[in-house]
């Protein structure tokens, strides 16, 4: 069976940009507060007219422009999202009408943070079986359509926005691009990150969140890199779900990736998701702080309580 690789990346971001200071007008909160618990200053907001899947599709465009490939040439679409409002069509069938594809495969990936990680291994996956040669994996979400915007535990850690990645089945000889992926769920805690009722609003135990991830998944992340033949001393940068700085940093550090440049992208964009791996990883790729070829551990985590994660090949 052959590998599969990253050939591209691309992001996008609504126009407007949500200061600490605007939220300050409308919660009981200031700059000084959200900074030194959650470490975010500022977050993309799409406005009503900006629905998940256009999103999606500025990220997609960009991506395949960057892999010099046309929307034709796709044969599977995947869009990790958990903020979709209608059922069907799903976002993938829209980004895929959106960009004028004739007939690819479509699916949606609804595993919270952690969604991206989980929809490119299925791509690693069905690339590998045979199912699919060129599959675009998005992850994209409007987190400001699930928010209470007078709570201010959550209100002032979100944001809006969407990543991609071009997959392609690697040249036959080549070294995989995509590593094994390290994956499960811990369903007993499976309420600590919500997004439900009617309107669905997101809810989380921030506490138990923290100390789950700080604790639990440095393990994971370097199984993770002992399945793909690496140590985390190896890895030239980490890209793990833009929770909150007050994760992410002490994460990284137990994790071991001494050499490694950590993704900090929560800082200017908020939790988004399952856009904030892409998001992140994008804005690393695009300000050349890793080149093509370096090994990146992409580790997504959150609701149901859900992780996945795999060494990547830098496009």
């Amino acid at each position: 069976m052959s590998g599969s690789r990253i050939t591209a990346v691309g992001h996008y971001q609504p126009a407007r940009v949500l200061t600490n200071e605007d939220l300050a007008g409308l919660v009981d909160t200031s700059d000084a507060w959200i900074t030194s618990r959650v470490g975010i200053r500022t977050r993309h907001i799409a406005g009503p007219d900006e629905p998940v899947d256009e999103l999606a599709a500025h990220a997609a465009a960009k991506a395949l422009a960057a892999a010099g490939r046309t929307p034709e040439e796709i044969d599977l679409v995947l869009v990790a999202t958990s903020t979709a409002i209608d059922r069907s069509p799903n976002m993938a069938a829209r980004v895929a009408a959106r960009l004028g594809m004739p007939g690819p495969a479509v699916m949606d990936i609804n595993v919270v943070c952690a969604g991206f990680t989980h929809a490119l291994a299925t791509a690693d996956h069905a690339v590998r079986a045979g199912g699919a040669e060129r599959v675009l994996v998005i992850g994209a979400d409007k987190m400001s359509d699930v928010t209470d915007w007078t709570d201010r535990t959550t209100c002032v850690l979100v944001g809006d926005g969407a990543g991609a990645a071009v997959v392609e089945a690697a040249a036959p000889g080549a070294e995989d691009g995509i590593g094994p992926v390290l994956w499960g769920s811990v369903p007993e805690m499976g309420n600590a990150v919500r997004i439900e009722g009617t309107p669905p609003r997101f809810a989380q135990e921030g506490q138990s969140v923290y100390r789950w991830a700080t604790t639990r998944l440095p393990e994971f992340a370097r199984l993770a890199c002992r399945k793909a033949g690496l140590t985390p001393e190896d890895l030239a940068a980490v890209v793990l779900h833009q929770a909150n700085l007050r994760i992410v940093e002490p994460l990284a550090r137990r994790i071991g990736a001494v050499n490694a440049v950590v993704a900090r992208d929560v800082v200017d964009s908020g939790n988004t998701s399952a856009a904030s791996i892409p998001l992140a990883f994008s804005k690393l790729v695009e300000q050349g702080a890793v080149s093509s070829g370096d090994p990146v551990l992409l580790f997504g985590f959150g609701g149901n309580l859900s992780y996945a994660g795999q060494v990547v090949r830098c496009p």
